[in-house]
């Protein structure tokens, strides 16, 4: 039997895949940058890619970013999760290079509904109680910002490093070196099992991660279920050939079962219309159009005339095709692949070994090499040979009664309530103040910290990027009225104050506030040494003199936050 169908529609439909992989790889690639840019430039221009992605704008109450999403969805479908969202892209591209190596085919899964709808439920209830650990494990934003930030970002500076050196021997500073380290093994080895289940996940079945357990496709396909614009079969040209099926990454087209489509896990892949052979597929209007129909072939028949005709034969049997109808493709059925499997690679349990001991290998080599400059908490690591003269401990964090939150996060509970722990305020702060916590309450949000840096009075850049609302934007000089802690002194550390040295007052000469003062410890005393003393009216918790005490391994002088901030 032969089938003719119109080149010119066959070629519009395929535009489809065309655009969507183009645009795709453009978010992706726009998304992924900005995560490795540590300059914070990039933001200017595509700092919108983090503010539409849907989990931020729902905590950020963007409501215009929402209910843009939301019609979107309703109109065509989650065009959403196969272009905006990286990590949704990401898995297309591991899937892609899966079919490569191995020649599968996917097939159609019925809906896991208990895992699904269960998840999103335990998503859901952990957002309204605050659980915001729980709600920024399972985003998907969020997770690949992780994964870039931990994983990426650390080659990412390494090359930066290896071009500033080129750089100065040139007498060019165009490139800085940019200091690497561990700054939560905790999130790092979080980053690790999110991108091994999602590539193990992705390279078996496609989209089973965004279909199961992704709570923002679970919510999202509330919506396209009824989307305007979808793919639909036309019946009276499938010819149950299961080749749109086998090409389904989300595995929710069924032939077998009334040739049906499932629109709640359909990303709008476009990967069934791109393969059809006999234009049964189409992606197109259908409101108002009940299931039945679409299944009986009756969508557009008063136009079937037009995109395809019946073969006419001669006495050779030769197809010929009528006079009336444009340039059409002749298709001929005993040439369409068979839907027999084709043999099993035998190298893919090998690749797929190999695949996981590189990332395993490579994983573990860059803890070794950033945790050499990472002390643990309880034990300081000693750093022999700088300084000439002696050994010099590294500061380790002190334990804070109050974590300390940006500038411009109004309160601890406020911070903590918005941020998706996507990483881009780490990722952009020049002073390696901020990093993940620890603490299993807010496990993989950010802290401030002041062990290798303090918070300069004049920077702003986590403002400037933060998605979700978690830091207001602020200016360096709204900056300097907001005060997030107070610093404390620790008599018994204190260098001059224990009799260790005469003469200090390091903290004094670089409080940017002119908060700490340096009194005689004896009053009455002319001769007295003098230590530091805390203005706590105007210290605004930048974290200088804690960072810029000489006291090893905790400061003398620390920092603690506010629950809730205010102006100093």
């Amino acid at each position: 039997m032969i089938i003719f169908v119109s080149c010119e529609q066959i070629s519009i439909l395929k535009m489809l895949k065309k655009i969507r992989v183009t645009l795709a790889t453009l978010c992706l690639a726009a998304i992924t940058l900005l995560f490795l840019d540590f300059t914070g430039t990039l933001h200017h221009w595509l700092g919108w890619l983090a503010k539409i992605q849907f989990l931020p704008a729902v905590l950020a109450l963007n409501l215009v970013v929402i209910i843009v999403l939301l019609l979107v969805t309703i109109l065509f479908g989650r065009i959403y999760c196969s272009v905006i969202c990286p990590l949704g892209v990401f898995q297309d591209g591991v899937a892609n290079l899966s079919k490569k190596c191995k020649k599968g085919k996917y097939s159609y899964s019925k809906e896991m509904k208990w895992l699904r709808y269960g998840v999103w439920v335990v998503f859901v209830i952990a957002l309204i109680a605050g659980i915001n650990a729980l709600v920024a494990l399972l985003a998907p934003y969020s997770a690949w910002g992780r994964i870039v930030q931990n994983l990426l970002a650390p080659v990412w500076q390494w090359g930066n490093n290896i071009l500033a050196s080129i750089a100065e021997k040139h007498e060019s500073y165009t490139f800085y070196n940019k200091e690497v380290w561990l700054k939560s093994l905790p999130t790092f080895l979080v980053a690790i099992g999110t991108l091994v289940a999602v590539v193990i996940l992705a390279w078996k079945n496609g989209r089973t991660y965004c279909n199961t357990i992704c709570p923002v496709g679970t919510t999202l396909s509330f919506f396209s279920r009824f989307a305007a614009f979808r793919p639909v079969i036309d019946a009276s040209k499938c010819k149950s050939c299961h080749l749109c099926e086998h090409k389904c990454k989300a595995a929710c087209i069924d032939i077998d079962g009334g040739k049906t489509i499932d629109y709640s896990r359909c990303v709008d892949c476009f990967n069934c219309i791109d393969n059809c052979k006999f234009g049964a597929l189409k992606y197109r209007f259908s409101w108002g159009l009940s299931r039945q129909a679409a299944s009986d072939g009756t969508l557009d028949r008063s136009t079937a005339s037009l995109r395809s005709a019946p073969p006419l034969a001669s006495q050779s049997d030769a197809p010929v095709p009528p006079l009336n109808v444009p340039r059409v493709a002749v298709v001929d059925l005993a040439k369409v692949p068979s839907d027999s499997s084709a043999p099993a690679d035998k190298t893919r349990r090998a690749f797929m070994v190999g695949s996981a001991l590189a990332i395993g290998g490579s994983a573990l080599s860059s803890v070794k090499a950033m945790a050499q400059t990472e002390p643990a908490d309880d034990e300081p690591v000693k750093i022999e040979g700088e300084g000439g003269f002696a050994d010099i401990v590294p500061k380790i964090a002190p334990k804070r009664s109050v974590a300390i939150t940006p500038f411009g996060s109004e309160s601890v509970k406020a911070f903590y309530s918005h941020c998706t722990a996507c990483q881009l305020c780490v990722a952009v702060c020049p002073n390696n103040v901020l990093r993940p916590s620890k603490d299993l309450k807010h496990l993989m949000q950010p802290e401030m910290s002041f062990e290798r840096g303090y918070c300069r009075p004049e920077c702003v850049k986590c403002s400037e990027v933060c998605p979700a609302g978690a830091i207001l934007k602020i200016t360096p000089e709204e900056k300097t009225q907001w005060k997030v802690g107070t610093a404390k002194i620790a008599p018994w550390l204190c260098l001059v104050d224990n009799g260790t040295v005469e003469e200090c007052g390091n903290c004094a000469r670089h409080c940017p506030t002119g908060a700490i003062q340096m009194v005689k410890k004896d009053p009455d005393d002319p001769k007295s040494v003098r230590i530091p003393s805390v203005d706590e009216s105007k210290c605004i918790g930048c974290g200088a003199c804690e960072n810029l005490c000489p006291s090893r391994p905790i400061s003398a002088i620390t920092v603690d936050g506010f629950q809730i901030h205010h102006k100093a």
